[in-house]
């Protein structure tokens, strides 16, 4: 399914945990560069993400020259966001319709975050879902026009608190546009002590209607952090990507790669084949368990032919091959047919009405 479809055909699930829709958040990663930015595409789809996405935005447009740095200094040096974002806004309209045909062709979904109005324009005619960056989420003309284009948003929620969250997805439920929310913390990169995985149990029991996911900044390591929020019942996850950890730069050092990616798939193969399935049955490994180690009634004294069956002629041992336990009080004040030896496993045939 598309995550289109995933948004917009979400309904309340008993089931909990399932496999999530991977987003590898390839930012601005490749440098402004068209062949980096390709083979952030293609490193995405063989390690396995179901989309890739990039950011829009103009510098002049984001931040003003005076904005000053929210991330780790000593992995980006540059202070002022201004200057970050210039140095990497190089992309625009046609550069990422040359993406979105790149993705099409080796069939990952394009996704790329507007920052402006302009780029949401364009934007709309390549990609069929919207993502609203914690950033924005108290934006509220700017989460307006978006929502005029009819399409289904992920809000991600970093750094608000549960009312803004809930005033923001009040402007979207008003619009009538389907939506996701994304547990998030604006911390870059974020600590796994503040990675607050809770969050996302407590986003889905505040916003039972709605699918619930998590974008992550913890450095990738062992990929842990994903899976206890699968765990938690994150539907869509997203990462940032990279082609090289060791790079420079703000979105690298804290990115997964697609080695760190095929490692996590694997960790779900394993996890899923340990989850198995929620339905309540008796698996057929279990079979021979089931007849072997469940109990019968057994004769608790020898019982001869014609007598009434009384409690104190009845016990239950192992194996379940004769009549189930849970018949105690329908054998009660039956007559035997014949004689049945003490420690006998009783059966229907011995039994008359």
């Amino acid at each position: 399914m598309t995550l289109k479809e995933i948004i917009e055909n979400h309904r309340p699930s008993k089931s909990l945990v399932q496999r999530p829709y991977i987003i590898a958040e390839a930012g601005v990663n490749h440098e402004a560069k068209i062949d980096l930015a390709l083979r952030l595409i293609d490193d995405a789809k063989e390690g396995g993400a179901n989309a890739i996405k990039f950011q829009t935005y103009r510098a002049n447009t984001i931040a003003s020259k005076s904005s000053p740095s929210y991330w780790d200094l000593s992995k980006e040096s540059i202070d002022s966001q201004y200057k970050l974002f210039q140095k990497y806004d190089k992309f625009w309209k046609s550069e990422y319709e040359i993406l979105a045909r790149r993705c099409e062709q080796i069939d990952i979904e394009f996704l790329s975050t507007p920052f402006d109005i302009e780029s949401a324009r364009f934007l709309n005619d390549i990609m069929s879902v919207f993502k609203v960056s914690s950033s924005d989420l108290n934006n509220r003309p700017f989460i307006d026009h978006l929502c005029k284009f009819g399409k289904p948003i992920i809000l991600s929620t970093g750094a608000s608190y549960m009312w803004e969250v809930e005033q923001s997805v009040s402007w979207i439920q008003e619009s009538g546009n389907s939506l996701a929310l994304l547990h998030c913390i604006l911390n870059y990169p974020t600590d796994d002590a503040n990675a607050n995985l809770a969050m996302i149990q407590a986003l889905t029991r505040k916003f039972p209607d709605y699918i619930i996911g998590y974008s992550d900044h913890t450095l990738p390591k062992d990929m842990k952090v994903l899976e206890v929020a699968t765990l938690l019942g994150a539907r869509i996850i997203e990462k940032h990507f990279t082609y090289d950890k060791c790079l420079p730069g703000n979105d690298h050092y804290h990115a997964m790669d697609k080695e760190d990616l095929k490692r996590f798939h694997h960790r779900m193969d394993s996890l899923f084949e340990l989850l198995g399935d929620s339905q309540r049955r008796p698996l057929p490994s279990e079979g021979i368990s089931r007849v072997n180690a469940r109990r019968s009634l057994v004769a608790g004294r020898y019982i001869p032919a014609g007598r009434t069956i009384e409690r104190e002629d009845l016990t239950w041992k192992r194996p379940g091959t004769g009549i189930d336990p849970r018949d105690y009080n329908r054998v009660i004040g039956r007559v035997s047919r014949v004689d049945i030896e003490e420690d006998t496993v009783l059966t229907w045939g011995m039994l008359g009405d």
